[in-house]
């Protein structure tokens, strides 16, 4: 099962277990996600999709449980932040419990995030991080803090086979393009023309790993043994600035657009680049897609879509 299948790294997820042979339950809400990503999927006779939100308790019968489902940017987990904290606190609740009664290996996709604006550089899973419990994105980081809880609670008190895996920034096809991450405004800013907008100097860094990159690592860790519980960070560890990344997404589309600077949003971190030696080690995994290499294929995702006078993909 994989809860949030529906989105970005869900349904690649689901296209590649679908491939494996495996017999796939997607449930997904589609508050932040779209049905559209799965059309392709739904004649497939070993793919079933189920409408369910999972701040209620779900009664089904599976084996592994990839439990993706919370909206993962700003803009979308800003819109409801209380029901972004019973998405991952109650959805995780629920999962687990499912888990325990069906005895099935559950993964969790937490994120960077619970490391906030990072006072460690690049992050290890043993720092604490640096989090504004009480900020604008405090829904999200803490909601996924509380769901790292609960998972390493149940394994203690359990003895649940729980994986956790530390999502960094990812990016590819399928991207919504409003959901607000610097990777598809970039995209849709450059294809209509427009300015390109960047928060602050534009010296702060992301590291950004490719879908099918952090698919093979999900994958990989589900498959890990007992004793192998995370964290693991999973993520690309080049860094870049939001300069450079403006830069190249204008080179590859060919725009003329120029580069717009605005005010930085609260808590938003200056710096961000996991240490990926554990997934290297436990994994034997580590990114192959080049930024260069993933940016064209993304790019050409967006292209292929009608796009709005906005410059926003219609539909």
């Amino acid at each position: 099962m994989v809860t949030g299948g529906a989105g970005f790294i869900g349904s690649h997820l689901t296209e590649r277990l679908l491939d494996h042979g495996h017999e796939v339950l997607v449930v997904d809400n589609f508050y932040s996600s779209t049905r559209r990503n799965l059309t392709h999927l739904l004649d497939h006779p070993n793919f079933e999709l189920m409408r369910h939100d999972v701040t209620f308790p779900l009664y089904v019968e599976v084996d592994e449980i990839y439990h993706l489902a919370c909206p993962a940017s700003p803009i979308f987990y800003q819109r409801d932040p209380v029901q972004t904290t019973k998405t991952s606190v109650h959805g995780s609740i629920n999962m687990l419990g499912l888990a325990k009664r069906t005895k099935a290996k559950i993964l969790l996709s937490s994120t960077s995030e619970i490391y906030g604006d990072p006072e460690v550089h690049p992050q290890t899973e043993d720092y604490w991080g640096n989090v504004n419990p009480i900020g604008i994105r405090s829904c999200y980081d803490e909601g996924k803090r509380c769901a790292e809880t609960l998972f390493f609670d149940y394994r203690r008190q359990h003895d649940l086979d729980i994986k956790v895996a530390r999502i960094f920034n990812t990016y590819g096809p399928r991207m919504q393009p409003d959901d607000g991450r610097v990777v598809s405004n970039f995209i849709v800013q450059a294809l209509a023309g427009e300015p390109l907008t960047i928060y602050g100097d534009g010296g702060q860094t992301r590291s950004f790993c490719f879908v099918d990159d952090m698919v093979d690592a999900l994958i990989a860790l589900m498959g890990t043994p007992h004793e192998v519980t995370g964290p693991i960070n999973v993520g690309n560890p080049v860094e870049f600035t939001m300069l450079e990344l403006a830069d190249l997404v204008i080179e590859l589309t060919g725009s003329r657009s120029r580069v717009e600077h605005r005010s930085l949003p609260q808590d938003d971190p200056a710096r961000r680049r996991p240490d990926i030696s554990r997934a290297g080690e436990l994994l034997g995994w580590e990114p192959r897609t080049a930024l260069r290499e993933g940016l064209e294929r993304t790019i050409a995702d967006f292209a292929s879509q009608p796009v709005s006078g906005s410059g926003r993909r219609s539909g």
